[in-house]
């Protein structure tokens, strides 16, 4: 008779060891290794090889025809271009799997139960499985969001051979909903629900339908502490798209981003608006990161056209200084945008412009809640840092983009023509951008090749 034998696997990132320890020696995460019952060994699978014994298959060209089949609409549009359809008109793949994921309360329930309704008044046959709530909370939750009578079947469970033998008995949903997968237990493995071992086995079965059925799949999966989907880094690897939920509980706005898609660009985002019924979309979200500026501008504050997966959004980058007491330890504070690249920044204006923001503390903040990744966000930083500085407002008809090198050379910028067309569509008439940026319609440029010419048009004889 085989032996059962235990292995320890890291909770965080799969690694398997022979016996327990406190810290994982692959991801170096302390308190994450439990222990599992081993797969059985046998003599005759130790020593069968696999090359003979096997089924033979046949192998298909590249270069045969391909029929891409036609995108299901989820009803809301946001979910759709996230989702990487808005060219092709819409939404889901057929037999696609895609893996969401955000902070607690953030929205993913609500924003699927509204996907699933609006599919079913369109006819489709949808399926919604919740393992974290009873039947009835989510009836409730429907009726609350306006979906009280959309044709979704709803159930709550969380064994998978339930799920597949029960959605095998009929035909195949055009959707399946799952909430949420770190909920979801395989009898064929030991170990509770949400353990490394069941999420990738329950996912594998759920996966195999969606891909034999064409049934598109919608993965729930929980998150860390630091934001990343918990459980096995495989399980991204195993879907079609992964979504992350962005999002400030205490705001009203989120964010959904794609950070990959095999039917789509990455790093494009829908914008949706917290509301009593539910997430609403936001058709323009240039409008919501915007301070209404009917005043006069405001030092310190730089309109940047930021760029998300295709869409240009314009957002406010808003800088403060404020001088410190002799001796004593200037603070960096800065939300929304990456500290290590702004204190690239403020070296590059102390080095190469002779701005000295040595004895000032800086305060940097994107408005809005939005978190910009955009290597262009330099000039406007740069130039929001030196308005605060020298208390010298840009003009509040202009936007501010380009990338900064260490040199103080500004490098272009992808895509400048969209960012330009966005911001004259929203009433801006002057740009300060890269040498060789050509200006859209009405809206004029001024070109800048050194961060020091910037300055200088900025804040002209306050250079050191």
């Amino acid at each position: 008779m085989a032996r059962t034998a235990t292995r320890y696997v890291c909770q965080a990132c799969g690694g398997v060891s022979s016996r327990w320890q406190g810290q994982c020696g692959d991801c170096s995460e302390w308190n994450t290794i439990q222990a599992e019952a081993a797969p059985v060994a046998t003599p005759f699978a130790a020593k069968h090889s696999l090359g003979s014994g096997g089924r033979r298959f046949q192998m298909a060209s590249l270069a045969d025809e391909v029929v891409l089949p036609a995108r299901l609409s989820t009803g809301i549009g946001e979910l759709d271009r996230a989702l990487g359809g808005v060219a092709g008109g819409g939404g889901l793949v057929p037999g696609s799997v895609v893996l969401i994921g955000g902070d607690p309360g953030i929205g993913k329930s609500t924003l699927l139960l509204q996907a699933a309704g609006r599919m079913a008044r369109d006819g489709h046959a949808v399926a919604y499985v919740s393992g974290e709530e009873a039947a009835d909370q989510v009836r409730l939750r429907a009726r609350r969001l306006g979906l009280a009578r959309a044709d979704v079947a709803l159930a709550s469970e969380t064994s998978v051979r339930d799920i597949l033998t029960t959605l095998s008995s009929g035909p195949a949903p055009a959707l399946l909903v799952i909430d949420s997968i770190q909920t979801m237990h395989s009898d064929t493995l030991e170990g509770a629900p949400g353990t490394v071992s069941q999420v990738r086995a329950s996912a594998q079965e759920l996966i195999r339908y969606a891909k034999s059925s064409g049934c598109a799949l919608i993965l729930v999966g929980h998150v860390t502490k630091d934001g990343q989907l918990a459980g096995p880094r495989v399980l991204e690897h195993m879907v079609d798209t992964v979504l992350y939920f962005e999002g400030e509980r205490s705001h009203q706005y989120r964010i959904l981003r794609a950070v990959k898609n095999r039917f789509g660009a990455t790093d494009e985002i829908g914008v949706f608006a917290m509301a009593a019924e539910g997430l609403e979309e936001v058709a323009n979200p240039s409008s919501l990161f915007l301070t209404d500026r009917a005043g006069g501008a405001v030092p310190g504050a730089v309109v940047f056209p930021a760029l998300e997966g295709t869409r240009p959004v314009l957002c406010e980058i808003q800088a403060l200084t404020v001088r410190v007491p002799s001796g004593a330890t200037p603070r960096r504070a800065v939300v929304g945008w990456d500290s290590g690249r702004l204190s690239m920044l403020l070296a590059v204006l102390e080095a190469r412009c002779g701005m000295g923001f040595g004895g000032h503390e800086v305060y940097l903040n994107v408005a809005g809640g939005l978190k910009v990744q955009d290597p262009a966000a330099d000039l406007a930083v740069a130039a929001a840092l030196v308005s605060a500085l020298t208390d010298r407002p840009v003009a509040a008809d202009a936007v501010v983009f380009g990338e900064v090198a260490l040199s103080g050379e500004i490098r272009s910028a992808g895509l400048a023509a969209l960012r330009l067309k966005e911001a004259e569509k929203l009433g801006f008439r002057g740009a300060l951008t890269p040498p060789g940026t050509k200006g859209s319609g009405q809206l004029r440029t001024r070109c800048f090749a050194t961060l020091g010419a910037l300055v200088d048009h900025l804040a002209p004889g306050d250079r050191g």
